[in-house]
């Protein structure tokens, strides 16, 4: 009996079970379609239809290699139609007809694909204590590429009640500089008027680099049974050409030309080549009851270049049953102006920087969103071997108050491997 009470005790700790960290393959399918209108385009001096559509598809593919290790794969398209960006060549398919800022052209530079590719790998320990992984990313569209890659590291104690977690990124993107038709060499248009002759102040910019690198530092406790909260700091250096190659100047010191109604850039945005960025904020998260959970977001932003920002959200789930959970959200964003932002005709030539991209302007914003999530842990319905885990609605209105107002709606399933 004693032999037979050794060998049975020897078979089992040889074959402990060990938690997989992802017990089964699992795909997202993602897609969202976007809609934005306004009059402040950058592409044409902060003055001009900012009409785009974008819809964007991608799928990610998590796929455990055993209990500790797992590899995934995002990649996806996203394909935009933008009234303003035609407008950097305002006279692509309207030879015969007239041009305006609020009008968009009907040539190539109406629309554009954005492709990307990320692939990552995470190994956890054995004791589900520590999780180290990496990843690399590359993405491409007409005028721009980048490539990417970065480090994360998290670590639990306090009886996995505390983390502790630090990441690094690192980018390393390329223009390919598209520049206002009329700055373009060769240029001619015999419908150009305006006092004197057309001579903008205007160089092609020498470095077409942009790089970036970020170091992120988080902590998340639980504070209680019902009460999670975390902290995060984040510290961005990008250097290289931080401007829009095609966003145009007007300056008030210059006369103007026009074809049309459409005017003439007097030079294209001028910002500094380094720009340092420190994002700080916090998330708190509190269970109410088994059907409402509150979940509460905070950031404080601040720059080199002299914006400074403060973000609040608070979402609400609330479940209905089992399987659906509705979540309603809000959300609202203020920030300054960079020192370097004009509105159109107020720069003068002599500023050695300057924008009248809208981006980087004083402004108000509020989102205002709802959710609908179906949930089935046991996968009943099964595609192809896979089984749907889980199916997101969601639907975004944004208002800002420059006058940008855009709304978006998206999809989202995982599928989970069942055979």
């Amino acid at each position: 009996m004693l032999l037979l009470f050794s060998f049975v005790v020897n078979a089992q700790e040889n074959t402990a079970y060990t938690q997989r960290v992802l017990e089964n393959t699992e795909i997202d399918i993602l897609f969202s379609y976007y809609d934005q209108d306004g009059n402040n385009a950058a592409v044409t001096g902060g003055e001009g239809t900012e009409k785009l559509t974008d819809a964007a598809s991608s799928i990610v593919v998590r796929l455990p290699l055993n209990n500790d290790d797992i590899i995934t794969i995002d990649t996806g398209i996203s394909a935009y139609s933008s009234a303003s960006s035609s407008n950097v060549n305002p006279l692509d398919g309207n030879a015969n007809k007239e041009v305006s800022p609020f009008n968009a052209s009907s040539g190539a530079s109406q629309s554009d694909e954005l492709i990307h590719f990320k692939g990552s790998y995470e190994h956890s320990s054995k004791d589900r204590n520590s999780r180290i992984g990496a990843n690399i990313y590359a993405a491409r569209e007409f005028d721009y590429f980048s490539l990417g890659f970065g480090a994360n590291y998290a670590y639990l104690f306090n009886e996995k009640n505390t983390e502790v977690s630090v990441s690094g990124q690192v980018f390393l993107d390329t223009w390919k500089a598209e520049y206002p038709i009329e700055l373009r060499d060769g240029f001619f248009d015999n419908r150009v008027t305006g006092s004197g002759t057309y001579s903008p102040l205007f160089n092609e910019f020498s470095n077409l680099n942009r790089n970036s690198y970020s170091l992120s530092l988080s902590v998340s406790q639980i504070l209680g049974s019902k009460v999670q909260g975390s902290l995060f700091v984040d510290v961005i250096q990008q250097n290289g050409l931080l401007s829009t190659p095609f966003q145009r100047m007007y300056f008030g010191d210059r006369d103007n030309f026009f074809i049309d109604d459409f005017q003439l850039a007097d030079a294209v945005e001028r910002l500094p080549d380094s720009r340092f960025k420190f994002p700080v904020g916090g998330r708190l998260n509190y269970y109410v009851n088994e059907v409402f959970v509150l979940r509460s977001y905070y950031r404080f932003y601040t720059d080199n270049w002299g914006v400074t920002s403060h973000t609040a959200s608070v979402e609400i789930p609330i479940k209905l049953n089992d399987v659906f959970t509705v979540y309603p959200s809000y959300r609202f964003y203020n920030q300054t102006k960079a020192d370097y932002f004009y509105k159109k005709e107020s720069a003068v030539s002599s500023l050695a920087y300057y924008t009248s991209d809208y981006d980087l302007s004083n402004f108000n914003a509020h989102q205002y969103g709802a959710g609908l999530r179906y949930k089935d842990i046991f996968a009943k319905l099964s595609v192809l071997g896979f089984g749907l885990k889980t199916l997101d609605v969601k639907g975004i209105i944004y208002n800002r108050s420059t006058g940008l107002d855009s709304f978006i709606v998206s999809l989202g399933t995982t599928f989970v491997y069942t055979k």
